[in-house]
């Protein structure tokens, strides 16, 4: 078997028109942390993930130019722009109907449950639990 060139994922970038609220809303609501926070030349560099999952993460991206800032919130079209995974479902539901999260297409699959939601710059995300395979 090849090897492959790359071992894990870094960090996906996350366009952002107030970095300050994204991390507001990525660390209380879904539980991010800080994995890095530095002003270099007048650019922030603020990275986030989840606890275990370091350094994988995103980049919380000053949207710059006219073209990103149109971007904020649709980076992905009309895709999640990404799918979280939970032990806790009802938890992870309920904590994003007390911040007022959007949340719709709710399925009880046999492998999963899972449900849609925005963050507040629009981005569609997907929070799932898997299921434990009967047998």
């Amino acid at each position: 078997m090849p090897i492959a060139p790359f071992a894990s994922l870094g960090r996906t970038v996350l366009l952002v028109d107030d970095a300050d609220s994204a991390l507001a809303f990525y660390r209380d609501v879904l539980g991010f942390g800080v994995l890095h926070d530095q002003e270099t030349d007048g650019f922030r560099y603020l990275h986030i993930g989840l606890p275990g999952q370091e350094p994988a993460g995103l980049w919380l991206m000053p949207a710059t130019t006219e073209h990103d800032r149109r971007m904020v919130g649709r980076q992905s079209g009309d895709q999640p722009l990404l799918v979280l995974y939970t032990d806790h479902f009802d938890h992870a539901r309920e904590r994003l109907l007390a911040h007022g999260c959007p949340v719709w297409d709710e399925r009880d699959d046999p492998g999963s449950r899972s449900l849609h939601f925005r963050d507040p710059l629009g981005n569609v995300i997907v929070a799932v639990q898997l299921k434990e395979p009967t047998p």
